[in-house]
């Protein structure tokens, strides 16, 4: 997602859990994995390519180093690596077909609103179906061109990140969908990371 989107749903999901100083470091990170090179050539980064595997093992290995950072009484370390964690989790519902997936298998054609999308369905993590956008290089470089969008989307395959993004409201009404995923998503690997975190870990992490 484009990043004002990143800093809304951050603050919504876990800005009641941190400190003002920890939350600002936690979107900086978050809003570093945007930068010109972390877009080229670490699909993980933002569950791009249908790279999921990586992406999970790089979202794990983000948790990881929280803990470590924490036994080592580095906050600021910790902060960076889940302000990394929710950038890459938050882009997997913008980046992939998650939600034209779960806006499907909905009973009778029913359409719920943004804010009832699960964003675990086992079913659908786990659907051969599921795909993500494909950047390719070097004409999707071009896409930030707004006037060549036109050009570039009567070239780029369905697949390519250019057709399949929910970045912002102009990609279409499924953007809420994606929204609403990502900030109930992001909540989720807030618990998850905290759970097993010692009161002393978890004091220091917070910035409380």
């Amino acid at each position: 997602m484009l990043k004002p989107f990143h800093v809304e749903m951050t603050r919504l999901a876990v800005g009641e859990h941190f400190s003002a100083n920890a939350l600002e470091k936690i979107i900086a990170a978050n809003l570093n994995q945007d930068r010109l090179l972390s877009q080229i050539g670490h699909d993980e980064y933002h569950f791009d390519g249908s790279a999921f595997g990586k992406s999970y093992q790089y979202v794990e290995t983000q948790r990881a180093l929280i803990g470590s950072s924490l036994v080592a009484n580095d906050a600021p370390a910790a902060w960076s690596a889940f302000g990394r964690l929710t950038h890459a989790v938050q882009d997997f519902y913008s980046h992939s077909n998650y939600v034209d997936l779960w806006l499907a298998c909905q009973p009778d054609g029913t359409v719920p609103t943004p804010s009832e999308i699960d964003p675990v369905d086992p079913a659908l993590l786990n659907n051969p179906a599921l795909i993500s956008g494909t950047i390719y290089l070097p004409v999707e470089a071009f896409y930030h061109f707004h006037s060549l969008r036109p050009l570039l989307l009567r070239i780029l395959p369905r697949d390519s990140h250019a057709w399949m993004n929910l970045d912002s409201p102009k990609q279409g009404p499924n953007f809420k969908y994606a929204f609403q995923a990502a900030v109930k998503r992001t909540k989720i690997e807030f618990e998850k990371t905290t759970k097993d975190l010692l009161q002393d870990l978890y004091a220091l992490f917070v910035d409380q």
